[in-house]
């Protein structure tokens, strides 16, 4: 059966139709370890796995910059934004046109004990995130350019990481809550991949995490590929 494609419409993973008459995309990554990929020994993540596969000169693809930095929490990420941002423009130095966010999981994470206090205050984080998001808007000129990929959940029965940070299931879902929020409130798209993981259950989610418990294994790379590819908005998102 013969499918009809309109110019510039994408593939389901990302890559122009031959012959699309509509400009490649240059996209900027801005976010914390999971943007980086760390616990990915096969594919370096989901986003350079990504990157990858729009890598073939022989056909119109995009082009992904990974600005990961493991450890980051939304203040880092916010002092780096625009700087990183209008560096990446590529192409007569044209500012990037999209922008993907990840970021919050180092922010809820509690110092010494698993009763002691989160990495950045909750209400602080709100304040960060607010602002993050306002600037982001800002550089890629509205919400149509931007998304924002969540966090995963994190193996509690193997805190605390480095013998110092707890994490848990309860504040992992008051930050992510945190953030789904304010990109409600902007229409951003926000992937919750918290809730998308739990709700499939532990036996499918654990085995996808790294023997830290913290950082997603290969597997878990290529499931949260799989995961954005197949979320409606993305395919909106690269327009």
């Amino acid at each position: 059966m013969q499918t009809l494609v309109r110019l510039g419409q994408t593939t389901p993973s990302g890559s122009l139709i031959p012959g699309s008459h509509s400009q490649a995309r240059r996209i900027v990554a801005l976010g914390d370890s999971l943007v980086y990929g760390y616990g990915d020994v096969e594919g370096g993540g989901w986003v350079e796995r990504l990157r990858r596969s729009w890598m073939d000169p022989d056909r119109p693809t995009h082009a992904l910059y990974n600005l990961g930095i493991r450890g980051d929490g939304v203040a880092q990420v916010l002092q780096r934004l625009v700087g990183e941002f209008r560096q990446r423009g590529e192409l007569k130095n044209r500012q990037p046109d999209r922008l993907i966010l990840s970021v919050g999981l180092n922010d809820s994470a509690r110092l010494g004990k698993p009763d002691g206090r989160n990495f950045t205050d909750l209400d602080r984080f709100q304040s960060l995130m607010d602002t993050l998001l306002d600037q982001a808007l800002e550089q890629v000129g509205g919400a149509e350019s931007l998304c924002f990929v969540g966090m995963v959940p994190t193996d509690p029965q193997k805190m605390p990481f480095l013998d110092c940070l707890h994490y848990t299931h309860w504040d992992q879902y008051r930050y992510k809550t945190a953030t789904r929020l304010a990109c409600e409130q902007r229409g951003i798209p926000y992937l919750d991949l918290f809730e998308l993981w739990i709700h499939r259950g532990e036996d499918w989610w654990k085995p996808r995490l790294s023997s830290d418990g913290l950082h997603p294994n290969p597997l878990g790379y290529g499931t949260i590929l799989q995961d954005v590819q197949s979320w409606h908005p993305w395919q909106q998102f690269l327009g």
